[in-house]
């Protein structure tokens, strides 16, 4: 299958919102278009919300929480879970087929996109059942006598879950299973470029569960206020956003007068500190595959390289040649590693901060431009940037694209100092083959992950979150999971 060929009717008529139950469209029955970003042609729709629709969605959640068992009764979410994963997993080609049209991400790289979150549907289902929802801290002296303590973890409410365009299926399930399976209800507002693999979750939650109507929502619209207005609900008690950090300030703002609970993912410009000691061979070609795998779309690839002076021309020629060999095309090709950017848009941004990059004393080494051979679609050369001044904009910005920027360093306290150089804190590598003196380095970046000689960092069983403007809270692990839940501490006689 080629992209010219798998983009009509890959859904069967309008992606409805799930509303309180119903698959519905917007009362004035407007549409909009959604682009298959490999062969920029129109291939479906999908209806458009309103803020009424989303007052809806609002209330029927803030119902269902409030007026239901849901929130208490852990042995129906579970089971109500259970089938949401299997549900999915039965329709896991229909949903691989949505990702690959909606977002240019090649098939050979989906799985990460489509079984990773299928799975983590039940790993949360068994989290939550297992979770110890009370916890007794013992007996403490107080002036009123001994006084026993318990802490009690409950559901904070109302959960409005935004997500990108990057990686939605993934992130549509990040952001709700976890809620859902704490007891909370969740209304879910897809980002415009890709509203259907929101609208997929929603249909298979009322074809294929029991979930309860008002528990879960999904509002689809091409109007930024849609969104605004989920943010400033006083009836939602929880956003969790995955984002930019200048709409991550914009919804903090929006839920400030209601002082909103706040989970924000946000950018990055995260650095690869290659140290002197390290196996070029191995580190800079991975380097390069993840700079440009996911068309570079992803907040947490290492976009910055730091190269060792003494080793400088070294790497520069082995990312050359990773880089330009690396498998760019229609991603229904097998084998395909980098598809298209996301849209004209994001495509004419990436270019221009490329140009940017080498208007500010950058060196073009290779891509810099749209490949040859791929005169449709919206793809960008692998491209490699030296010379890059840690201060300049290209270093600075948050690029969303398949470009690595190097920069050269004398000592490892330099390499630190540039790392650190940045309003963002997400992400980061260190490659050594001294992992004490990798830790070493680990240690002292501002940030809130860290991959040491390709080991990544980032699973669901452990905490991810940013510092400085990358983000608030966390997801995955324990912590992920209490970020939904609020707690309660009750003393009482012992």
């Amino acid at each position: 299958m080629t992209a010219a060929d798998s983009d009509g009717g890959v859904l069967a008529g309008e992606p409805r919102m799930l509303i309180d139950g119903a698959l519905v469209t917007t009362e004035s029955g407007a549409t909009f278009d959604v682009t298959h970003p490999a062969t920029e042609q129109v291939a479906g729709q999908a209806t458009d919300g309103t803020i009424t629709d989303m007052e809806r969605a609002v209330g029927a959640a803030r119902r269902a929480f409030d007026t239901t068992d849901w929130s208490r009764d852990v042995d129906f979410r579970h089971h109500c879970l259970t089938q949401l994963h299997d549900a999915l997993d039965r329709d896991k080609e229909r949903l691989r087929r949505v990702l690959v049209t909606e977002v240019g991400c090649p098939v050979t790289v989906s799985g990460s996109q489509i079984e990773s979150p299928i799975d983590e549907v039940t790993h949360w289902a068994e989290h939550g059942k297992n979770f110890d929802y009370v916890v007794d801290t013992g007996v403490h002296p107080t002036q009123m006598g001994p006084a026993r303590r318990r802490l009690h973890y409950e559901p904070v409410g109302v959960v409005g879950a935004i997500t990108p365009w990057n990686v939605p299926f993934y992130l549509n399930i990040a952001e709700t299973v976890p809620a859902l399976m704490a007891g909370n209800t969740v209304v879910l507002k897809p980002a415009q470029l890709t509203p259907w693999s929101g609208t997929e979750i929603g249909r298979i939650v009322a074809e294929e569960t029991d979930i309860p109507a008002g528990v879960f929502n999904v509002v689809v619209s091409n109007a930024n206020e849609v969104g605004a207005a989920l943010s400033a609900d006083p009836r939602v008690d929880m956003i969790t956003f995955t984002g930019s950090t200048a709409t991550g300030r914009a919804i903090l703002a929006a839920g400030a007068p209601t002082v909103k609970k706040t989970l924000l993912e946000l950018g990055g410009k995260s650095a690869h500190v290659v140290l002197d000691d390290a196996d070029f061979s191995s580190a800079l070609p991975l380097a390069a595959m993840m700079a440009c795998v996911m068309s570079g779309q992803s907040c947490i690839l290492p976009s910055r390289i730091l190269l060792p002076r003494s080793r400088y021309d070294e790497g520069l020629d082995i990312l050359k040649s990773a880089m330009e060999n690396f498998p760019v095309g229609d991603p229904w090709t097998p084998g395909i590693m980098q598809g298209p950017q996301i849209s004209a848009g994001q495509r004419q941004k990436v270019l221009g901060l490329i140009r940017s990059g080498i208007d500010s004393g950058a060196r073009l080494v290779t891509g810099g431009g749209i490949p040859e051979n791929l005169p449709v679609g919206y793809y960008v050369q692998p491209t490699l940037l030296a010379d890059v001044d840690p201060d300049s904009q290209v270093a600075q910005e948050e690029i969303f694209g398949p470009v690595l920027t190097v920069t050269p360093y004398d000592s490892d306290d330099e390499a630190v100092a540039i790392a650190n150089n940045t309003i963002y804190g997400l992400s980061g590598e260190v490659s050594s083959a001294d992992v004490d003196r990798a830790l070493a380095v680990a240690s002292r970046m501002r940030t809130g992950n860290v991959t040491i000689n390709g080991r990544s960092h980032f699973g669901i069983g452990s905490p991810f979150g940013g510092t400085k403007q990358s983000g608030l809270g966390y997801r995955n692990g324990d912590l992920g999971y209490t970020e939904y839940l609020a707690i309660k501490t009750i003393g009482m006689p012992e």
